[in-house]
């Protein structure tokens, strides 16, 4: 790796353990092991490499939605059960993922480059799902996001891949009633 990458793997790494307001110029560059001029040269500032790392690491949080998604036959149990074990396996990617969310509504940059990921994830799924970008990529995105706070904020409490099945098929099935009635 270079010095780019190393300064965007730290600012990563800091993101994860410490959060946007409490990651400092010091603390990227103890990790990366990198200078201090090597920042403004190559990002112009801490915010900008920053942002730059929150937009890599959501990339990089597609790829794994995308992992979960299973072969063949939707099977949105283990769908689930892939999402929440990305969650277990890799929480600092999450956890960056998070901060990112939280840092969007004050960078009109970045919230515009998070919204233009969040399009391709969603026409990643759409065509993973069923070929056309619509309500089921819109809201199974939706709902990884809820389900990677709650897991970020009380994962002993979040629900399993099979209680979100089961919940979401007894909303399903009470909305049925409502329109038979």
């Amino acid at each position: 790796m270079g010095v780019p990458e190393d300064l965007l793997a730290a600012a990563k790494q800091c993101l994860a353990e410490r959060g946007y307001a409490k990651t400092t110029v010091r603390d990227i560059i103890a990790i990366s092991g990198s200078n201090l001029a090597a920042i403004n040269y190559h990002f112009r500032s801490k915010d900008a490499l920053l942002n730059q790392a929150m937009i890599e690491a959501t990339g990089d949080a597609v790829q794994e939605i995308l992992k979960a998604m299973p072969e063949g036959p939707q099977n949105l149990e283990a769908f689930w059960e892939g999402m929440t074990r990305s969650f277990r396996e890799r929480p600092e990617l999450w956890r960056a993922n998070v901060v990112a969310l939280a840092q969007a509504p004050h960078s009109p940059e970045l919230r515009g480059q998070l919204a233009e990921g969040q399009a391709r994830a969603r026409a990643e799924l759409a065509e993973t799902l069923s070929g056309d970008e619509g309500e089921q990529s819109k809201a199974l995105l939706t709902l990884v996001i809820g389900m990677l706070v709650q897991w970020m904020i009380d994962p002993d409490h979040a629900p399993t891949a099979g209680e979100l099945v089961r919940g979401l098929g007894a909303l399903n099935s009470q909305q049925d009633r409502h329109q038979d009635q």
